[in-house]
């Protein structure tokens, strides 16, 4: 009876490590998500800028003229 008890301890111990794992696993998904979007969105502001600087030095050019 007892090694019955011990048995099932461990099964249940076992069990949490493996929803343990799993949670962090999920974590670790949805940072690497966050920061894929975040590298989008800097690239997307960095397009921005870029066209924006542009059309500021055409116009300054175009003043001098």
């Amino acid at each position: 009876m007892k090694l019955l008890a011990a048995i099932a301890s461990a099964a249940v111990l076992a069990g949490c490590g493996v929803e343990t794992a799993t949670t962090a696993a999920t974590a670790a998904s949805i940072k690497k998500q966050e920061l894929e979007q975040g590298q989008r969105t800097m690239q997307q502001m960095q397009q921005k800028i870029d066209g924006a600087m542009q059309q500021v030095q055409e116009r300054a050019a175009s003043n001098d003229k």
